[in-house]
């Protein structure tokens, strides 16, 4: 059960609550604080990032529910869920970052970057309309070292076929 011990204070709450009330799903106090940690957060968070900044808050809440929150702050547009290959979701809020943005990946730990470059919505939409699409959206995730992790003499792993050849 929550303890309230700590403020819920972000300025998005309401978008939040007036989606919920729409959807004529419960406002509780436990949604509020799981949104109210994914609103205040710039990180890429998984749900035992959210679940720990909880504790540290004094809430104890549950990960089912701290799962069904972020399922509906998705639902709701106001969240957006990434896979990035480490077996779980990470959440950010729409809300204050670059709203066309793309990520890089440090394989080894785990840290995402966000960047933004013109070129690369400038060629979506020239490969869009050379092949008379029209995009809703794309995703672009770049995998490799981060600077620290190189730094530190982590390499690259060379697993499996160099170049996959055609014919024998």
């Amino acid at each position: 059960m929550a303890t309230m011990e700590h403020e819920v204070t972000s300025p998005y709450l309401h978008l939040f609550r007036r989606y919920l009330r729409q959807q004529g799903l419960p406002v509780t106090s436990q949604r509020d604080m799981v949104a109210d940690v994914v609103f205040g957060s710039a990180a890429h968070l998984s749900v035992e990032e959210i679940e720990a900044e909880l504790k540290k808050r004094g809430e104890r809440i549950g990960k089912a529910t701290i799962y069904r929150t972020m399922e509906i702050l998705v639902r709701a547009g106001l969240v957006e869920d990434h896979d990035f290959g480490d077996g779980f979701k990470r959440y950010e809020h729409v809300f204050g970052h670059q709203p066309l943005h793309e990520h890089l990946v440090c394989t080894h730990c785990r840290k995402v970057v966000e960047f933004k470059r013109r070129e690369i919505s400038r060629i979506q939409h020239e490969v869009a309309r050379e092949h008379g699409f029209i995009p809703q959206r794309h995703r672009l995730e770049i995998y490799g070292l981060c600077p620290e992790c190189q730094a530190s003499g982590v390499t690259l792993s060379r697993n499996g076929l160099a170049c996959l050849g055609l014919g024998s």
